[in-house]
């Protein structure tokens, strides 16, 4: 393929996709289906699995896309993290997320190795199914102007659930790695540490300078540059670092939110072009869906489904409860939060990369779940936040 051919075929397929992502807007005011799940719904019809109508190099852009558009979200969801938010939600957000992340591990770890799975897979998809879709999530509260305590405290534990599951999954990594004879169980966390340790820091190294910027550049474009260059840059360091790049950006819109004056420009400049990011980076996610894994996982993944459907409502509820939460947000929290999709298939491909004598059992379950979650993920985030009163008018 020449070069005119080449130009001519990306130009076609991102208008192409540009306008799909229009049509899964539209069409998401006219049904009960959140947008983010017409668009993956879209991206999988589109993808490998059925028409294989996109372009090869589509798959090559798409782990660029994924930083870019998690980055993104990243600072976003750090702006909900404020001191004064905090005051309000903070118990609940903390106790919540601790409570959601540790009862998945032990319902999915326990009752796998009940059902007679090993304790090496056990343990991996365990760590896996603590991750969650902050894109999915965030996009769903955007698309209807969701507003409220519910909501706050929605987005406050997506922003922290991350950084759990990460520290979480570091720690079962090393154990697994230990049990196999791989590595000394110090090297092994030393590893899981730096990942979350160094996105704490780098954070915080980009998101100080970045709040002290903010108000004295004037909004426009010069706003712009400011927030996209320094969202792209703590994206890329953090990949450069081998540390995580959305836990990094959260940190530095936390930064941001707490310290700068006027901290809602650079926000709102992100969010100016954030939409066509999510656009392409949803149509894609949909496009690396295999539908045909559905058919591969077996009793194993309908259990791993089930087991982290159970672990985060149940964990919700018995965190909601420690800290005092109302009634209806520890029953409807666990629902809420169900969409997963890329971080935890790049943990199973980490895992799988680590572990290779795995990696038939553990991708299937996690790829085919993956499908399930995020399709029907946001539309159960969706009809919780109308139950709890935050979507009005719908």
């Amino acid at each position: 393929m020449n070069e005119t051919q080449l130009t001519t075929e990306i130009l076609i397929t991102f208008g192409g996709l540009f306008l799909v992502g229009l049509l899964a807007d539209l069409a998401g005011r006219y049904t009960p289906l959140p947008r983010v799940t017409l668009l993956l719904l879209a991206g999988l019809l589109m993808g490998p699995s059925v028409l294989d109508w996109l372009p090869r190099f589509t798959g090559d852009w798409f782990p660029i896309l994924t930083n870019i558009a998690l980055a993104m979200i990243g600072f976003m969801l750090g702006a909900k993290i404020t001191f004064s938010r905090l005051q309000d939600a903070g118990r609940s957000v903390i106790a919540m997320s601790i409570g959601i992340v540790v009862m998945t591990v032990l319902m999915v770890f326990s009752l796998l190795s009940l059902f007679g799975v090993s304790i090496e897979i056990a343990l991996l998809l365990a760590g896996i199914a603590t991750a969650t879709a902050p894109a999915a999530t965030m996009d769903v509260v955007n698309e209807y102007r969701a507003e409220g305590k519910f909501t706050d405290t929605l987005l406050g534990i997506v922003a922290i659930d991350d950084a759990w599951g990460l520290l979480v999954f570091s720690i079962l990594i090393a154990v697994v790695q230990a049990l196999s004879g791989q590595v000394g169980i110090g090297e092994a966390l030393a590893t899981g540490a730096w990942e979350v340790g160094g996105a704490l820091l780098l954070g915080l190294v980009l998101g100080v300078p970045m709040a002290y910027l903010t108000g004295r550049i004037h909004p426009g474009e010069p706003t712009q540059a400011e927030a996209l260059g320094l969202v792209l840059l703590c994206a890329g360091l953090a990949v450069w670092a081998d540390v995580s790049y959305i836990l990094a950006a959260i940190v530095m819109g936390t930064v941001v939110a707490n310290l700068g004056k006027h901290h809602e420009r650079p926000f709102h400049a992100v969010k100016g072009f954030e939409w066509p990011f999510l656009i392409l980076f949803f149509l894609l996610a949909g496009a690396s869906l295999h539908i045909e894994e559905l058919s591969q996982i077996g009793f194993l993944g309908a259990a791993y489904i089930g087991l982290r459907v159970a672990g985060r409502i149940l964990g919700a509820h018995l965190g909601g409860w420690l800290c005092g939460a109302e009634a209806d947000t520890r029953r409807w929290m666990g629902l809420a939060l169900l969409p997963q999709a890329g971080i935890a298939i790049g943990m199973a491909l980490l895992a799988s990369q680590r572990f290779p004598e795995f990696e038939d059992i553990i991708l299937p379950v996690v790829l085919g779940s993956s499908v399930i979650f995020e399709i029907f993920g946001p539309v159960l985030t969706r009809r919780v936040l109308i139950r709890m009163g935050d979507i009005q008018n719908d």
